[in-house]
């Protein structure tokens, strides 16, 4: 499954997820950022290639709309509510977004759930 992270700048929030979930099996995974000055800026590829779109905020998701409206009009996006309080991989963003974002993935993509059926 492919997941695309958006934030703001693709600084904190979107990076900590691309690498977090990035070593969860069967992700594949990539973050952008809505802002002009993000770090990687969202462009359409980065919607074509996604299967699921997950945003840290509301605004990120109306900025996506005003932007991409068209090319979000099957798109599945889905938003955690993850404030910009935090640095890059700082230990409870991780906790936090792993305990957010697994509702939305299936579970034979969790670590844990890979790690019982391999036993």
């Amino acid at each position: 499954m492919r997941i695309l992270f958006v934030c703001g700048r693709a600084r904190a929030r979107s990076p900590t997820a691309e690498q977090v979930f990035s070593r969860w099996p069967g992700l594949e995974t990539a973050s952008a950022g809505v802002s002009d000055d993000a770090d990687e800026p969202v462009e359409a590829d980065h919607l074509a290639w996604a299967e699921i779109i997950v945003v840290m905020d509301r605004a990120h998701r109306r900025k996506l709309m005003r932007r991409f409206g068209p090319a979000l009009r099957h798109a599945r996006i889905v938003c955690l509510d993850v404030r910009d309080d935090y640095a890059f991989m700082e230990p409870e963003l991780v906790s936090l977004l792993e305990a957010r974002a697994s509702r939305f993935l299936p579970s034979g993509c969790r670590p844990d759930q890979a790690a019982r059926s391999k036993a």
